[in-house]
């Protein structure tokens, strides 16, 4: 099946933006004398994060339905998606997972631990909060007609009737805000964890996270 322009737009700046990633991981892994450069490493990976969620946005306001059916991400990539995006109770099982094998944040403080903990609570109600949105959506898309009208629409056609397209905007705006739903938890999830860590644990979070991504996608396309 042929892309849509924003398609062809996105699985080009995606592709990029992975290959980004993997550079930035390289220097993630590495072992560093001065806080200052963990910092700088931070920013950098904050700015390109943000950048992401900036052109995903724009892209989405043009073809929202893309992202719930992301043909530049492989099929291993899609079975983790979870409302566009990576679930973002999964961040913890890497925190979890790097003090179990002690290959990072082993030096994190009862406080600290404490605090991730009730992060972690907070973002389970988060979660449970979008997935009520996404039953609601999907009632909405249960219409055979609607999704006839929402593929034809996608395809540079008319949405039919003026009530029709009134219906087709509806339902694609409720895509949309359900999409930035799930982002701003995913957001909130990482912006959470880093303000609680000192710089050379948001490295090591930060690196477990983007290998993850970087090792998914490789992995996928070796088989």
């Amino acid at each position: 099946m042929k892309k849509t322009p924003t398609e062809e737009k996105f699985s080009d700046f995606y592709e990029k933006w992975v290959c980004q990633l993997e550079e930035y991981l390289i220097h993630l892994l590495q072992d560093y004398t001065h806080q200052s450069d963990y910092e700088n490493l931070i920013a950098k990976m904050t700015t390109h994060h943000k950048n992401y969620y900036r052109v995903k946005w724009a892209a989405a306001h043009e073809d929202v339905c893309a992202f719930f059916a992301p043909v530049w991400l492989t099929p291993l990539e899609t079975a983790y998606l979870w409302v566009t995006g990576w679930k973002p109770s999964a961040v913890f099982r890497f925190v979890d997972t790097l003090r179990r094998t002690g290959r990072g944040l082993v030096d994190l403080t009862e406080d600290q631990v404490k605090k991730i903990e009730g992060l972690r609570v907070k973002i389970k109600m988060e979660e449970e909060k979008v997935e009520r949105e996404m039953e609601r959506q999907q009632v909405g898309l249960a219409d055979r007609r609607m999704v006839e009208l929402v593929k034809l629409r996608r395809g540079g056609g008319g949405g039919g009737d003026g009530g029709d397209e009134v219906a087709v905007v509806a339902v694609l705006s409720g895509l949309e805000r359900m999409m930035k739903m799930g982002d701003c938890v995913r957001l909130k999830t990482l912006k959470g964890l880093l303000d609680m860590m000192n710089p050379k644990q948001c490295v090591e979070l930060l690196a477990a996270q983007s290998m993850f991504h970087v090792q998914l996608r490789k992995l996928d396309k070796k088989l």
